[in-house]
């Protein structure tokens, strides 16, 4: 019998495998290196080390970073840009923004697709969407078959005012399909059928440069999988914080940008909820970065802001995630002022933090925690040895400049590095309106539970939630997720005449294209769920605001209430008087997949069991070393209470509880940690 369900986080440096077993209700954890240039190989590979065969499998998901990489590295195949004559040059034009305002010097990176590699059709649709001049058919082939002489392998087709009607782009889609053969076409119409050009514009760029990529990534691991005899759905998590299959993720490839990054706010999500709470905020700290979400009241922040290189947005719906160059790699430096930085230069997997000692030489996070005692000189239970002496080395010129002990300027180190993880989680909380002190922090990743405590502290979150498993956490996620699509429409309306009627009627069809998705995935229809939103905003503003409206919609003042509620918790503002319009509307089409049942513990025997040793540990609050007991996680039975200091290690992390806060391990055997 099919027994196991797989979730698999390919990551740049390591795979993550984790397995859960249905009917024993065990779950595994395994590592293996990850193959840049054949990512399935890391799958693959992974899956062995676990002694998992394809036709033991009852489920496969995973999230992947092929698509961000090949965005980051330019590793992208040839393609084309065919839009309205006069327009060749708006995805270079941009919003004519930057990143670093300030900064004169600061250029943008180029376009994905160079200016020779654009090309022009004469055709034009008004704002309406009327058509005012067709597309030349003849002049259209003749392009297709030029485009055919260079050897492009994709073609992005985005025509001005298209989302409102797309005939033009259609006709020049059936064209390019006959005399293209196997390359890869999409248009903007059906990649995103949305105002404003630059946005549509890049999206369907991005759709279209990794479009080749991800379809052979997925054809060549659905293949390898098959001949190990896996007969189930390849499922694949999405920005959105859903899956989808092999049959749609060639379709919406630029969905798979932020893949493996939605994971861990989904695996956030879950594990506060599992232990009772509505509000949580993720901290998943690894080796480069951190990346940190919010969940409010059960649900994760949406947004449509999102790129992955400054100018090139990508407006599919997207778990907002704040990424940081913070993580135990990050390397501690000295600016030109005299002031102590850290990040976000990092010292990577090779060669790593000093203390790996495979000739790095700058001071890290890892190596400031190996100097306070904070992580064993045995990691991976004992699989990795790390070097204390290399990591003193490192730290000497940052000590003496500061005339600091080594142990000073190891805690230095790392209270710059907890500052910049604050400034970031202020960022997505109190600068959006939230009350961290009525949140819980997730702290998860291999160095999150290492620095989770001192965050809350300084921020004033009442409790830490470190999963069982935080090193692999992400790959849990891709387990927890169900399939989704998000179909999204610009509606330009106001609110005091619109008609509730057109406004169902235009749900209604998207509800229509929605359920022929999930058709094709393959779901039930009694696994099927729709969620609406309609996007809404004050006269006169540009931006808009995205509130979820009743189905089916009853009227269009509760809608209003639901906004002006929401902008005055968003901005702190709100005005009943002023007039608001409808900016669009948008439909998620949930697929429901089967979740694995986490199983309950009992208290079996004692806290002394799991304890391991003791060793002398630096604590800035004890004014120097304290001998601190060191326990093994998986010997801590349930129900038990932990008095800080102490410090807890595991295969995948290592968590540090600080003088003065307690801990405590739940049914589930996370561990949460409290402030006195």
């Amino acid at each position: 019998m099919k027994k196991y369900r797989v979730a698999v986080d390919v990551g740049g440096t390591f795979t993550d495998v984790f397995v859960f077993d249905d009917q024993t209700k065990n779950m595994y954890v395994t590592k293996t290196s990850s193959v840049p240039a054949s990512p399935e190989k890391g799958i693959l590979e992974g899956l062995e080390k676990a002694g998992i065969r394809g036709k033991d499998i009852l489920i496969f998901s995973h999230g992947t970073t092929v698509g961000t990489n090949a965005l980051i590295e330019r590793k992208l195949p040839k393609t084309a840009l065919v839009t309205t004559k006069g327009f060749r040059d708006v995805i270079e034009i941009r919003r004519g923004t930057k990143l670093n305002l300030w900064d004169a010097y600061d250029d943008v990176a180029p376009p994905y697709i160079r200016r020779r590699d654009r090309f022009e059709l004469k055709e034009r649709v008004d704002y309406s969407g009327r058509i005012i001049e067709k597309v030349d058919e003849k002049e259209a082939r003749e392009l297709a078959r030029k485009l055919k002489r260079r050897g492009v392998e994709a073609v992005a087709i985005c025509f001005i005012n298209a989302y409102m009607n797309n005939e033009n782009e259609l006709t020049v889609k059936k064209i390019f399909e006959e005399e293209l053969e196997g390359v890869y076409i999409c248009t903007s119409s059906e990649t995103l059928p949305e105002i404003f050009e630059h946005e549509r514009m890049s999206t369907t760029v991005v759709n279209a440069v990794l479009g080749p990529i991800v379809s052979n990534y997925i054809k060549k691991l659905e293949n390898e999988m098959r001949s190990r005899e896996y007969e189930g759905d390849i499922l694949v998590i999405h920005s959105g914080g859903g899956v989808m299959t092999s049959e749609t993720v060639p379709k919406y490839a630029a969905r798979l940008a932020s893949s493996g990054i939605a994971a861990g706010a989904i695996a956030s999500r879950y594990i506060a909820n599992l232990c009772g709470y509505k509000n949580a905020i993720g901290l998943d700290m690894g080796g480069t970065s951190t990346d940190i979400s919010l969940m409010y009241d059960g649900n994760l922040r949406i947004t449509k802001d999102w790129y992955i290189e400054y100018g090139y947005p990508i407006r599919f719906p997207s778990i907002e995630i704040l990424t940081i160059g913070a993580g135990g790699g990050s390397i501690a430096w000295i600016d030109k002022g005299g002031s102590l930085r850290n990040g976000p230069r990092s010292a990577g997997a090779d060669p790593g933090p000093a203390c790996y000692g495979k000739g790095g030489e700058n001071c890290t996070n890892t190596d400031a925690n190996l100097i306070l005692g904070r992580l064993s000189e045995n990691l991976l239970n004992g699989q990795m040895k790390l070097d204390k002496q290399k990591a003193i080395q490192s730290i000497q010129r940052i000590a003496s400049v500061y005339n600091y002990t080594i142990e000073e300027a190891a805690n230095a180190i790392l209270k710059v590095a907890n500052a910049n993880m604050c400034d970031a989680l202020r960022l997505i909380s109190v600068r959006r309106g939230y009350d961290p002190r009525e949140f819980a922090l997730v702290a998860f990743g291999g160095a999150g539970p290492l620095h989770g405590a001192y965050l809350a502290k300084e921020m004033e979150i009442p409790v830490v939630i470190v999963p069982p498993h935080p090193g692999v956490a992400a790959a849990m996620g891709c387990l927890l997720v169900d399939v989704q699509h998000d179909i999204t429409k610009t509606y330009l309306a106001d609110c005091s005449n619109v008609s509730v009627t057109d406004l169902e009627e235009e749900f209604r069809k998207m509800e229509q294209e929605a359920n022929q998705l999930l058709e094709e995935e393959g779901i039930e229809p009694d696994n099927r769920q729709f969620i609406r939103f309609i996007e809404m905003r004050y006269a006169g503003q540009w931006r808009s605001l995205a509130i979820t409206a009743s189905r089916p919609l009853q009227s269009i003042e509760e809608e209003l209430e639901k906004f002006h509620r929401e902008h005055e918790r968003e901005f702190a503002f709100s005005n009943r008087e002023q007039k608001v319009e409808i900016f669009g509307l948008r439909v998620s089409a949930i697929g429901m997949v089967p979740k694995p049942s986490i199983p309950v513990f009992k208290s079996t025997g004692q806290l002394k069991d799991a304890l391991k040793e003791t060793r002398p540990v630096y604590f800035e609050e004890t004014n120097g070393y304290v001998e601190t007991p060191i326990y093994f996680r998986p010997d801590i039975p349930v129900d038990s209470l932990i008095e800080g200091p102490a410090i807890i290690e595991q295969l995948d992390s290592t968590v540090v509880i600080p003088p003065g806060f307690h801990a405590k391990i739940d049914q589930y055997k996370n561990i949460l940690i409290y402030t006195r």
